[in-house]
């Protein structure tokens, strides 16, 4: 049998094995070390790059002793971090703003506080927070902004109209963010898109080639004459309601629905003719500003009373109409806001969530526009 012979290493190898080996578990210990104290950041909501910032500048304590919170650890992965602020980032509540810490920066360097940065940021976006920036440090910002919908870019037009007008913060808010502090059908806003949520008044107004979605022909067993048109989505809903209505004896009837940008032109031709200047610059829509044309308002009547403010179907609808998506548009008390006169046939679909939601709280359409949609 054949002896294997044994391999001497060196005595000068040997400590070189060793010592190999002591780094490896020296950097395995560190990075064993290091991995640990990153998963202690990531398991509280703290990205890896933010972690590995955090661990870097040795402000590992501070934050375990704040906890998770989505600003700072934007902070920490943002190249506009400045750690003499750390203790105002950790009180600025999150907002998604591409350029958030160098606006909080800014806004710290004017000379807001915590809470004023708080303010600006919940009524803003990037674009309009950058222009805020470049103005003059405002001194009362609660003035107005302690309204939810009130808007960072309007506040000179706030001051102009509470000036003007002498309405409080919340009224004269709700007014500028409708445009009130505009003339009547000047400067106003085109409404492109058809939505049941949409609003049309003397401030937006629809384009003269503006056609509603699946317009569809209204048959005679709900219309009062033949030939007219609405919004699928209305209709289906108005037939519901009919339906309900028929069960307690009633009878309704739609006299009216779409009206196209030309019907208006029409209508407010012979309106003049017959009533002057007037009248029709007092109560008739100017063309493509009437909700008509959306598709989704009713002229709604009774088909055994011919006022219908004095029917029983009148009363019926007050109290049912919002179950099935439908709002009365125009009533007296609200003519104000509104802009229009009390129509008390008027009903315009806008879906059943919104409909409760202005029926139980006893607002207008505007007031839930301004509230929950205008973005």
């Amino acid at each position: 049998m054949r002896k294997i012979k044994s391999v001497k290493i060196k005595p000068g190898f040997s400590k070189v094995l060793k010592i190999v080996g002591t780094i490896f578990c020296i950097l395995l210990g560190v990075f064993i070390f290091y991995a640990k104290q990153v998963r202690d950041l990531t398991s509280i909501g703290y990205s890896r790059k933010a972690s590995n910032r955090i661990l870097f500048s040795f402000q590992k304590d501070y934050v375990l002793s704040v906890g998770e919170n989505k600003t700072l650890n934007v902070a920490f992965e943002s190249d506009d971090f400045l750690e003499k602020n750390m203790d105002h980032y950790v009180k600025v509540h999150y907002v998604k703003h591409e350029h958030l810490i160098s606006h909080i920066n800014q806004l710290l360097k004017k000379g807001y506080s915590d809470s004023d940065i708080n303010i600006i940021l919940a009524h803003g976006n990037d674009e309009a927070v950058d222009r805020f920036i470049k103005r003059d440090k405002i001194r009362y910002l609660e003035e107005f902004y302690t309204v939810d919908y009130a808007k960072l870019d309007y506040y000179d037009r706030y001051v102009a109209y509470s000036d003007e007008t002498g309405e409080d913060e919340e009224t004269t808010v709700l007014f500028v963010n409708l445009d009130f502090d505009k003339e009547n059908y000047q400067d106003s806003t085109l409404v492109e898109k058809f939505s049941t949520d949409m609003l049309v008044n003397k401030h937006r107004n629809l384009a003269e080639d503006f056609v509603p979605n699946e317009l569809v022909k209204i048959s005679e067993d709900y219309a009062s004459e033949e030939g007219m048109e609405c919004s699928k989505v209305a209709l289906d809903a108005f037939k519901k309601m009919n339906s309900a209505a028929s069960k307690e004896g009633l009878e309704l009837v739609i006299n009216s629905a779409y009206r196209s940008y030309q019907d208006q032109v029409d209508i407010s031709n012979e309106y003049l003719k017959w009533y002057g200047q007037n009248y029709v610059d007092k109560y008739v829509a100017k063309p493509g500003y009437s909700e008509h044309q959306t598709g989704l308002a009713f002229d709604i009547g009774s088909r055994k009373v011919n006022v219908f403010a004095n029917s029983k179907e009148y009363e019926w609808m007050l109290e049912n109409a919002y179950k099935y998506g439908f709002i009365l548009r125009f009533t007296k008390k609200d003519e104000d806001i509104t802009g229009f006169r009390s129509e008390p046939w008027h009903y315009r679909y806008v879906g059943e969530d919104i409909a409760k939601y202005i029926h139980e709280e006893d607002i207008t359409f505007e007031e839930y526009w301004a509230m929950f949609l205008d973005k």
